[in-house]
């Protein structure tokens, strides 16, 4: 379960890495189309909602009473049904401002880093007692750490999709 879940993380943030790399430093901060967010405001809410996960970890935990990856599916089914637009969470919203690529890079990497690191240190099936996402029941660390996976992938594709609208103008 962990070795599977690490090998994810680094493979997610990896290809996310390499695809802000891709943009210029100044497509990183260009509206692509209306209604769209910038490279850069799409990179922010990632790290927005990834960000401080392993802060969920270190608190108020309690034994699992069902399967670790309950909802796992669940998440799939939300995330990855790139079919569906959804409104961000004013909590994780971007604000429409310039980004550096470097520092968004940076940060991308130290959720990388503190995902794996978390994966490693961390019993995946403890349930984190401090916040819910609405919809579900509280999730466990490898729920948590599923989110931030799928969460990362969908809007890596998001920003695929920016980046490819980009090279066509």
């Amino acid at each position: 379960m962990k070795s599977a879940i690490q090998n994810t993380i680094l493979e997610t943030y990896s290809k996310l890495g390499d695809l802000i790399s891709s943009f210029s430093k100044e497509e990183i901060n260009i509206v692509p189309f209306e209604g769209s967010w910038t490279a850069g405001q799409t990179v922010q809410h990632i790290i927005l909602a990834c960000s401080g996960l392993t802060m969920l970890f270190a608190g108020k935990t309690e034994k699992t009473t069902r399967e670790p990856d309950e909802n796992v599916k669940g998440l799939d089914a939300i995330f990855l049904d790139y079919t569906t637009k959804y409104q961000s969470p004013e909590n994780i919203k971007p604000p429409a401002i310039d980004y550096e690529k470097g520092t968004l890079l940076a940060s991308v990497k130290k959720i990388q880093n503190d995902l794996f690191e978390a994966a490693e240190t961390y019993d995946l099936t403890l349930v984190c007692m401090d916040t819910k996402v609405p919809g579900f029941d509280h999730f466990t660390i490898y729920e948590w750490l599923h989110f931030a996976i799928v969460h990362t992938q969908r809007h890596t594709r998001q920003l695929q999709s920016i980046y490819e609208y980009m090279k066509k103008q």
